[in-house]
């Protein structure tokens, strides 16, 4: 089992309800997403647009740390949390992590109990994995100055040939850096790898 399958797992141990994760946001979007909230909830959620209103989305993107959803001081007009606790949703915990070097990108986590709030050492856990998640992506994911080259001439639209042909290896060699891209970005398809790629401005 891999290191993030493991905290996968603690954090449902934590968060029974369920749990959403975004890692590494950038401009516009996460490098990854780990849902595993109710299905009618997330529905629910987007359906009436609570986005903009959820107290606790302010928090993350207004703080770093770790917090109760019972000790956000933010106003809540549109009762999110109200809605959210008919789901099962009940109790809530909040992370947000950034680092000085992330140039703006920020990973967050909420996570939800209906039996009882969170006590301070699964808080205190909570933040310790977001934060483990937030770097392993740059530690266990980093591209070889080889691997970038290869991306950077195939997002200009050059052809494996072309690329083979400039840096005087085989296509084959070619193949395996693009595909060494894609599984260290977690991406399915070249295209979406140079997405990520951007997002984190390595391209």
């Amino acid at each position: 089992m891999s290191s993030i399958e493991a905290m996968k797992d603690i954090i449902e141990t934590f968060a029974p309800a369920g749990s959403y994760l975004a890692l590494r946001v950038g401009f516009s979007f996460p490098e990854e997403e780990m849902n595993s909230l109710p299905p009618q909830w997330v529905q629910f959620y987007t359906t009436h647009g609570l986005v903009v209103h959820d107290p606790a989305m302010k928090w993350v993107y207004g703080n770093t740390g770790a917090t109760r959803f019972s000790e956000l001081t933010l106003s809540d007009p549109h009762q999110v949390r109200a809605h959210a606790a008919v789901f099962g949703l009940g109790f809530g915990a909040a992370v947000s992590v950034m680092a000085t070097q992330d140039k703006g990108r920020r990973s967050y986590g909420l996570f939800f109990r209906d039996d009882r709030d969170f006590a301070n050492a699964e808080i205190d856990a909570l933040h310790s994995i977001v934060r483990d998640m937030h770097e392993s992506m740059d530690t266990e994911r980093s591209l070889t100055a080889a691997e970038i080259e290869a991306l950077k001439m195939q997002s200009s639209g050059l052809r494996l040939k072309e690329i083979a042909t400039r840096l005087g290896i085989s296509e084959s060699a070619v193949k395996a850096r693009l595909n060494n891209v894609k599984r260290k970005l977690g991406a399915k398809t070249q295209s979406q790898a140079a997405s990520i790629a951007a997002a984190r401005r390595i391209l």
